[in-house]
């Protein structure tokens, strides 16, 4: 199981994250910023992380 943390204040609501993620775990929000919509499907793979410029997202093994 993975968990997903987001820093929104260091969000730039680019979307990258959404549009990345393979298994569809972010939506996107009111703000234009993601949303964790389904952390059960995170495969732990990171892509999110690598694509963020801003840095704002971490993966973690728990």
């Amino acid at each position: 199981m993975w968990e997903i943390t987001i820093d929104l204040d260091k969000c730039a609501a680019d979307q990258e994250c959404i549009n990345a993620c393979p298994s569809g775990v972010y939506e996107e929000g009111d703000d234009g910023k993601p949303v964790i919509a389904e952390p059960d499907e995170c495969l732990g793979c990171e892509t999110c992380v690598e694509v963020c410029p801003e840095g704002a997202i971490v993966v973690t093994e728990v």
